[in-house]
């Protein structure tokens, strides 16, 4: 198993990416903690799930763009689980508002969540590291965003671009402390969070024409590309971006 004795943390964890990446890490041997800030239903049920399978796993409520609920965090999984080996910034969320209509808080708060929280829980994490003296993986989730121009996003795409330059420049200063960072860019996975898009028979067809699989990507399989790199098989990769997305990004 490829993360066999880690303890890991996935943020946005109670459905869709983060409850793929979640699962397939538990498979792989780790014992996860599952954050969410408000599906917490959700999230008790995947930790529950992931327990079953003989993992330790608990659910953990917070806001990841907020220091005073990111540091409490930490604080308990590293209490009651033991010390973070793999970050995964995975909590975002994602609205479509045409650029001339957007409005100082959706734009605030979709990047705090977005951006402000990946950076906010990688600063946290690499410093009790690094004191520690420990090594590390953090795995920022991105999107195909990053490179690929949808409308009403002008708030949306930046932030996973963000996330790029964020682990790039991440990397440069961690990774010499035994933190090593990378990014993954999803394509159309089937979520909850794509289900206008993956439900619309009108619209999905169009969509697929453009992936040369031909297909949506379930969450299991940005899963198993984060256990990768959170692993010691990824041992000489840092600062990297991958899209993972069936080949839409390309065609």
């Amino acid at each position: 198993m490829k993360l066999a004795g880690k303890v890991a943390l996935v943020t946005g964890a109670a459905r869709g990416i983060g409850r793929g990446i979640a699962e397939v890490f538990a498979e792989e041997g780790a014992d996860v903690a599952v954050n969410d800030a408000g599906n917490m239903g959700q999230a008790e049920e995947v930790a529950a799930a992931i327990r079953a399978r003989g993992r330790r796993s608990i659910a953990v409520k917070a806001d990841v763009g907020k220091r005073s609920e990111v540091e409490p965090m930490f604080e308990r999984v590293w209490e009651e689980l033991g010390p973070v080996d793999v970050l995964v910034n995975n909590a975002g969320i994602e609205t479509i508002v045409p650029f001339l209509e957007l409005t100082d808080e959706q734009w605030t708060e979709l990047v705090d969540v977005n951006l402000r929280g990946a950076w906010l829980c990688s600063q946290v994490f690499c410093r009790r590291t690094v004191a520690g003296h420990r090594t590390g993986s953090v795995v920022n989730i991105g999107s195909i965003q990053a490179a690929k121009v949808l409308p009403g996003r002008t708030h949306y795409a930046p932030t996973k671009l963000g996330l790029e330059a964020l682990t790039r420049n991440m990397s440069a200063e961690v990774t010499p402390h035994g933190i090593r960072v990378n990014c993954i860019h999803p394509g159309l996975i089937d979520t909850p969070m794509t289900a206008w898009v993956m439900q619309n028979p009108d619209l999905l067809p169009g969509v697929l024409a453009q992936i040369s699989l031909g297909r949506a990507g379930e969450p299991r399989e940005i899963g198993t590309v984060a256990a990768f790199l959170a692993s010691d098989e990824a041992s000489y990769l840092t600062g990297q971006s991958f899209f993972v997305d069936g080949g839409w990004q390309g065609k």
